[in-house]
């Protein structure tokens, strides 16, 4: 079941039964959401997210209100938030630094909003590109816990005739190669995702992921050797 549908019924219970202070919160919430793709699923449970958190950034997009924040335990952001974004069981938030004059996601999971929040600001459009469709790019390259560049001995056009949009980006670097940016919360999901190419490819990196892959090579030739 698409997270949506699910998040739509809830919502809509919520509005039968809260008094009407509260009905514009989660109004607020319904009004500031956009989905992503569904795509392949995932052996990581799914990361909680607080309401209030979920409730405070939604408040903040409609009264157009900076917020600050710690993001993963380190970074302390303060940006113009624009739009949330539900993708594969996840909170995306799309937001603009208007230091930097730059956009990027952040999963709700990984921030903890600091109070007060920061000045009013007048809503800067997101460019040429659809909220969905920017969450899927910036989150290949940094929206994951693991994060690949896979090359693929294919050219790009046939690599994005084969993947969901949701798995991640293609580079052409020649006619006959590319690369596969890509990423997942365990190198479990990413083996899945490039073990369905049913095209050659090389990774020399994160360790962790060669070695599962290793792993996975044994456990199939061993699989063949007792069907034959």
């Amino acid at each position: 079941m698409a997270i949506e549908d699910t998040s739509a019924r809830a919502l809509a219970k919520l509005e039968a039964v809260l008094p009407h202070r509260l009905t514009l919160r989660v109004n607020a919430v319904r009004d500031a959401v956009q989905a992503g793709p569904e795509n392949t699923g995932t052996n990581v449970p799914d990361p909680e997210v607080d309401a209030g958190l979920l409730m405070g950034v939604a408040a903040a997009i409609r009264d157009r209100e900076e917020i600050r924040f710690v993001y993963r335990d380190d970074e302390r952001l303060q940006v113009e938030p624009y739009r949330l974004v539900s993708w594969q069981r996840r909170w995306h938030l799309v937001a603009r630094d208007a230091a930097r004059n730059s956009w990027s996601t952040y999963r709700l999971d990984w921030m903890q909003l600091r109070v007060p929040g920061g000045r009013r600001f007048t809503p800067v459009e997101l460019p040429a590109v659809t909220t969905p469709a920017f969450v899927l790019r910036t989150t290949a390259f940094a929206g994951w816990r693991v994060h690949v560049r896979i090359t693929v001995h294919a050219p790009a056009a046939e690599v994005l005739g084969r993947i969901n949009p949701a798995v991640g980006v293609v580079e052409a670097i020649d006619d006959n190669t590319c690369v596969l940016v890509t990423g997942a919360d365990s190198v479990e999901t990413v083996a899945v995702y490039i073990g369905m190419l049913g095209l050659d490819f090389t990774v020399t990196e994160p360790p962790e992921l060669l070695e599962h892959l290793v792993t996975l090579a044994k456990r199939y030739a061993n699989a063949v050797q007792l069907a034959s």
